[in-house]
């Protein structure tokens, strides 16, 4: 068994690297607390064409497959950017697989070529505030006007909706007490952001602000037919053609972040005299730096064979639930691990330890918390009774 990466994947993460490390922490800090969205960075990796990495080849992309896409966020995301950086590419590598998977040939022909090549923002309409993680109980509804839809509703944490053209919007169709399952009647849209019938207002959060998340109030939206998803209906079923892989690449970004808050919390105890000796010599010290390296090593391997079960075919929904479990979080105890080696210093601003540390936090709670993760582990995989 070989546990290296490939010529392939080796160059895909030298190369997302090296693009990467030209934003410094200054960079981020100041796109952070301006809450800018980093355009520069973007860009960077729009003119070299990673943004279609998972694209077919035939619309313009690289065609490749998750784990490829996975070793390139988890190099953004081991850079000062963290996950700011991560979060300004992800969505538009990952965001569009349903569209891949079950979209028509006019769709693709027409949202693929300029996802391909970063044109063509999407955002995820999903969450709703009175819903949470219970996504059979949306209100968002979707009636049928002739040849198209006209679309009601709210939708809450929409990754990058400023930016965005379009919205993939998950809508009921069928009430839900109509419905054999509960998760039967939500149809899926790529639908425009109409800023005409769509009122965006972002979010203050705690960290990870120079991507915005926003709130979308929904008005009258006119969605032609030719933009729905897939089969009207199913949308919840071909949602998950995004869902997976987007737990599995969060993952493979946590591992980065908490590489990246491990590389500076060494350095410093290298380098921070205390008492006349290193303060890395002191156990306290080094440690919980062993320990984070160890959970980042297993964290890794995690990721990597879930990404590696989703391009092969293979039931992918354990292993990338479990590996977002883990690597969220071995990421935030290596990140909280330093900055407790920082001491004081690691809560000022200057060293950035803070920012990685509110950016890591997060990937406890989104795109699902980790309680959930555990009981569909437990109830799924371990097939326990359902505790909800």
């Amino acid at each position: 068994m070989d546990f290296a990466l490939d010529e392939e994947l080796q160059a895909i993460y030298d190369e997302s690297a090296k693009i990467a490390a030209t934003f410094d922490d200054d960079y981020w800090a100041q796109h952070d607390e301006k809450h800018e969205f980093p355009w520069e960075f973007y860009n960077a990796f729009a003119e070299q064409g990673w943004i279609g990495i998972l694209v077919p080849e035939q619309y313009g992309g690289a065609g490749l497959g998750c784990l490829h896409a996975g070793v390139l966020l988890n190099a953004v995301a081991h850079s000062a950017g963290a996950q700011n950086a991560a979060s300004t590419l992800h969505l538009s590598i990952f965001g569009m697989g349903p569209v891949i998977h079950h979209g028509s040939e006019d769709l693709k022909r027409r949202t693929l070529p300029p996802t391909a090549s970063g044109e063509l923002h999407v955002s995820f309409g999903v969450t709703e505030d009175d819903a949470g993680t219970d996504t059979s109980r949306i209100r968002t509804f979707a009636r049928e006007d002739g040849d198209r839809f006209i679309v009601n509703g709210k939708k809450v944490w929409n990754t990058k909706a400023q930016q965005a053209q379009k919205i993939l919007l998950l809508a009921r169709t069928t009430p839900r007490e109509e419905c054999a399952k509960p998760l039967q009647g939500l149809t899926l849209f790529l639908a425009d952001l109409d800023r005409d019938h769509c009122e965006i207002r972002e979010i203050p959060k705690c960290g990870r602000n120079a991507v915005n998340s926003n709130e979308v109030y929904i008005e009258d939206l006119p969605v032609s037919k030719a933009d729905v998803v897939g089969e009207v209906g199913r949308g919840f079923y071909h949602l998950l053609d995004g869902l997976n892989p987007e737990r599995i690449v969060i993952a493979a970004e946590a591992v980065g972040i908490g590489r990246r808050a491990l590389d500076v919390a060494t350095h410093y105890a290298r380098e921070r005299i205390v008492f006349n000796r290193p303060i890395g010599q002191n156990q306290a010290i080094a440690h919980p730096l062993a320990e984070s390296l160890s959970e980042l090593e297993a964290a890794d391997l995690l990721w990597q064979k879930a990404a590696w079960a989703y391009d092969h075919g293979k039931p992918a929904g354990p292993l990338a639930n479990m590996a977002k479990l883990r690597c969220s979080e071995a990421a935030f105890n290596a990140c909280d691990r330093a900055m407790q080696v920082f001491g004081g210093f690691g809560y000022a601003k200057e060293f950035n330890v803070e920012r990685y540390w509110r950016e890591s936090r997060m990937g406890r709670i989104a795109p699902i918390s980790n309680e959930m993760v555990r009981n569909f582990i437990a109830e799924h995989v371990l097939k326990l009774p359902r505790s909800y």
